[in-house]
């Protein structure tokens, strides 16, 4: 079982979480946007001898410039895991928007564990699969652990992630999309900016994912 703190952080408001499996403790803190005295506060608590991993959904700059500062935070111990595809974006601040968006570079992230479809990354005694969902980016993924499923910008409460960005695709994004309305049952979706939905609540109304007005949304 989970449990899950939610932080909203950076300039383009992106959605951060910290898992923790409630039998161990261990901990892993998915897109850190930035790095504030509150998070600082919350991984306190959490213990940074705790924090096992950093994963991201994507590599784009609002969801992974706190990463950093974690990491040195925890004696350089918990890894970076992200999708294989984005490792290039981890070293470019004009692939990872930075520049685009802010006129600006950022630090080099470091990955430690490229991440492919069906992955299992344990957490304590939780199972977290990886679910690889491009379109938004080239390596976007999701994590799927339990009844909780992190989209980052692949899929939002009533929309889906933007694709005009360097590598990003609709036609790709349609599919991955399709892929996650396929999975069995229902889930909690914690998406990468804005509030929380249900996947079956998206798989009945969202028209990124029924096909409705394609034509008339590109």
């Amino acid at each position: 079982m989970l449990n899950i703190k939610t932080l909203v952080l950076g300039e383009i408001a992106a959605n951060c979480y910290i898992i923790t499996d409630t039998a161990t403790g261990e901990s892993a803190v998915i897109d850190p946007g930035s790095f504030t005295s509150r998070l600082n506060s919350l991984l306190e608590d959490v213990g940074y001898d705790k924090i096992k991993y950093v994963l991201l959904t994507h590599a784009h700059f609002d969801h992974m410039e706190g990463v950093n500062e974690i990491i040195k935070r925890t004696d350089k111990k918990a890894k970076v895991a992200v999708g294989r595809e984005d490792i290039p974006l981890l070293s470019d601040s004009m692939k990872n928007l930075a520049f685009m968006f802010s006129m600006r570079t950022i630090d080099l992230v470091k990955c430690d564990i490229p991440l492919d479809d069906n992955d299992i990354i344990k957490l304590g005694d939780s199972e977290i699969t990886v679910i690889t969902t491009p379109g938004h980016t080239k390596g976007s993924v999701c994590f799927l652990c339990g009844d909780c499923l992190f989209t980052g910008d692949t899929l939002f409460a009533g929309s889906a992630g933007r694709t005009d960005f360097p590598g990003g695709s609709f036609e790709q994004l349609k599919k991955s999309l399709s892929k996650l309305a396929a999975l069995k049952g229902d889930y909690k979706v914690y998406p990468g900016h804005d509030r929380t939905t249900t996947l079956q609540r998206e798989r009945e109304s969202n028209y990124y994912i029924t096909g409705e007005d394609y034509d008339s949304i590109y």
